[in-house]
């Protein structure tokens, strides 16, 4: 436990250290500053170099089945870069809103170019059912074209999903919730050219649509949550707009992180005359910084650190699409807790990890993340309240030519446990 106490440490002295200085709401604007300059400076480096590790020395699942199954893979002509990986997971788990339901995950990693040249791609298919009125079809994707002077963001979902909500920031316990049921469409693309290095400016448009909401519960969602916008019983929320997005990306696998660093920018309008319940714009910044504790790239020991900054610009944005826990972009925030735990008009999220190979062929390893959550609300100001998670999880290399694991999470705050299952690293 000494590593988590460690990793709690951590956050807490970056806490301390910017309330001194009084620069919480810039926080996230210096450390996306301070990674820029530091990353930028190995870019030229990062464009000439293969950061592919030597997989033959590595094992993974699909090598465990081969062995029972005595299959021996055809000699051949080396790989072009162009192969297509599959990762596959089906698993069976409790959902938020009660009961359970079968989940399969299926992971693509693919090249559309060289590889010593053109990133991975991804492509993520989580379908999900209790063979009742719970289903779920989601489609993450994540793809560079050639050379990288294009990348490609798409998240696709068509969900009838029941779940919990706990109103405004912290105003309401951990028992204190109701249950929420409405049928979610959501559509994102968004486009965007290289200008420089691992910089990227494109736009997109985002469309989240929701409808027949209703409360599961004695009471009602308005009347729960003090609050006005898509709340009402049955009722419905659009929204529909345009955004502009920055992305400083230089991982070369996004499906397991081994090299390079990430930041997202991106600024949203949804004015009516798109569609929208009401004219909103939305903030979200993200930096994520990788520090690799060995030069090997066969061995796994890294720390990981992400945060994020995500705010809503009007007093009329639908409830359901105020910033909130687990539904940053690739719904990965909030291990430890349960989820849309917390939801305000602005969020701020501190996440730590450490990840070890525990065998030296890679076929096993492990984590240790702590996160910490400050959100805004009636009972609650940003940094001024602050919410803590931590956990351990263990990895399982499925396949180790797209360096995909499987990761089984078991995380804890005050009031909650909960396991979490899923294909590829967390961030």
């Amino acid at each position: 436990m000494s590593l988590v106490w460690l990793v709690y440490l951590s956050l807490v002295l970056l806490y301390r250290y910017y309330m001194s200085k009084c620069l919480f709401l810039f926080f996230p604007f210096t450390f996306l500053f301070s990674t820029v300059c530091s990353a930028q400076s190995l870019v030229n480096e990062i464009e000439k170099t293969s950061f592919e590790s030597d997989t033959s020395r590595q094992r993974d699942l699909i090598d465990i089945g081969r062995e029972i199954l005595d299959i021996r893979p055809p000699e051949g002509k080396k790989s072009t870069g162009k192969k297509m990986y599959f990762s596959f997971l089906p698993f069976s788990t409790s959902v938020p809103g009660g009961g359970t339901a079968l989940i399969t995950s299926t992971t693509a990693g693919f090249y559309l170019g060289d590889r010593n040249d053109t990133y991975l791609s991804r492509v993520t298919f989580t379908p999900y059912t209790n063979f009742g009125k719970r289903f779920g079809f989601p489609i993450r994707s994540y793809v560079w074209l050639k050379e990288n002077k294009w990348v490609i963001d798409g998240d696709i979902r068509l969900l009838k999903y029941p779940h919990e909500t706990w109103g405004l920031g912290t105003e309401h316990g951990q028992s204190e919730k109701i249950n929420l049921d409405y049928t979610y469409i959501r559509f994102y693309q968004h486009v965007l050219k290289r200008i420089r290095g691992g910089f990227f400016m494109g736009m997109g448009y985002d469309l989240d649509y929701r409808v027949n909401i209703r409360s599961k519960s004695d009471q009602s969602l308005a009347d729960f949550t003090g609050y006005s916008w898509g709340t009402s019983e049955a009722g419905s929320s659009i929204s529909s707009g345009l955004s502009l997005n920055l992305i400083f990306d230089t991982r070369s696998n996004s499906i397991n992180t081994l090299d390079g660093n990430y930041a997202n920018l991106q600024f949203r309008v949804n004015p009516t005359f798109m569609g929208s319940s009401a004219n909103w714009s939305s903030l979200y910044m993200e930096v994520r910084k990788y520090y690799r504790l060995t030069d090997d790239l066969n061995k796994q020991n890294m720390l990981a650190f992400r945060n994020f900054f995500w705010t809503v610009f009007n007093s009329k944005t639908p409830y359901l699409d105020l910033p909130n826990l687990s539904w940053d972009p690739y719904n990965s925030s909030g291990r430890g807790l349960p989820l849309s735990r917390y939801r305000g008009k602005s969020l701020y999220y501190l996440e730590g990890e450490y990840r070890r190979d525990i065998t030296a062929n890679g076929l096993l390893g492990f984590v240790v993340f702590a996160n910490a959550t400050t959100v805004s609300g009636p009972k609650s100001s940003l940094f001024g309240n602050w919410n803590f998670a931590t956990g351990t999880g263990a990895r399982i290399k499925f396949n180790k030519k797209s360096g995909t694991n499987i990761a089984i999470d078991y995380g804890f705050s005050k009031g909650y446990r909960g396991l979490r299952l899923g294909l590829g690293e967390v961030f």
